[in-house]
């Protein structure tokens, strides 16, 4: 009769005795109810190992990224900061213009290493740079160089995930993670089409597509080639409004409905053939 009892209370009962245990102190560490998930959810999820391999990679990064500015002609440091909002960026512009002319080589090794460490550990900043690369090289030029670094950055952050990157996102974004699986275990035959649509549509974010990818087994050549394509379309959108950057106000100014739904419909084009064949597959 208690075995009856305890199945028919169903979660109310389960959830009574999670927070009976609890506050006894009886919560086992490989108890999976959801308030032993809640409990874990708290602590920090790197061990000291995986932390110290984080700030090992990173003073790497930081340790090249120094050497080389050391390296690059003398220039008003003063002036160069990370540009966190429009303006900032037009006065960076106007100083990198005359730096950038004298000393085409050093400047782009230092805006390619600037870029990529700041897309390898998820820095906040690289639309600006993008915007700064069209501002300075064109479109054409600008767009090689974005798609190239952004692509480089991508990569690099997908092998930091692939080695400390699965506590912290299941401990971020549970229940994407787990979204992210299913999606990607149902398209396992087409799974190009689908990284290209994620991509090119906003439907994921690039931060957790770069941190997820190894988590959920996609392969690094599937990765590479969905980057390096699909960062096309933004990039392209993005370098030649840098072209334009007198008439920005915002960053919001750079995506409008307009451009968005082309982004959408470039995006279901790609994974259309797939859904149709699927649904023949099915039939």
């Amino acid at each position: 009769m208690a075995a009856a009892r305890n199945v028919a209370a169903g979660d109310g009962s389960r959830v009574f005795r999670d927070e009976e245990e609890s506050v006894n102190g009886k919560v086992k560490e490989g108890d999976e109810s959801p308030t032993a998930k809640r409990f874990k959810s708290e602590r920090f999820p790197l061990t000291h190992w995986e932390f110290a391999a984080f700030v090992g990679v990173f003073l790497l990064f930081v340790t090249g990224l120094f050497c080389i500015y050391l390296t690059m002609p003398a220039a008003d440091y003063g002036k160069l900061k990370l540009p966190r909002t429009i303006a900032d960026l037009r006065l960076l512009k106007d100083n990198l213009a005359t730096y950038a002319q004298d000393y085409p080589v050093p400047f782009i090794i230092g805006y390619c290493s600037t870029y990529i460490f700041m897309q390898t550990f998820m820095i906040p900043g690289t639309i600006f740079m993008s915007l700064l690369a069209g501002a300075l090289f064109g479109v054409i030029r600008g767009l090689i160089l974005v798609v190239f670094n952004a692509t480089a950055g991508a990569s690099s952050c997908f092998f930091l995930s692939k080695l400390i990157g699965r506590p912290l996102v299941s401990w971020f974004w549970p229940e994407k993670l787990r979204f992210f699986q299913a999606e990607i275990a149902k398209r396992r035959e087409k799974l190009l089409n689908y990284m290209l649509f994620l991509r090119i549509t906003p439907s994921l974010p690039n931060l957790f597509i770069n941190l997820a990818s190894p988590i959920v087994d996609i392969p690094f050549h599937i990765f590479f080639l969905a980057t390096l394509i699909g960062l096309i379309p933004a990039s392209y959108i993005t370098v030649r409004a840098g072209l334009a950057l007198g008439d920005l106000q915002s960053v919001k100014d750079l995506y409008d409905f307009k451009t968005l739904l082309v982004l959408f419909l470039i995006g279901s084009v790609i994974i259309l053939p797939t859904l149709l064949k699927r649904k023949r597959i099915y039939e």
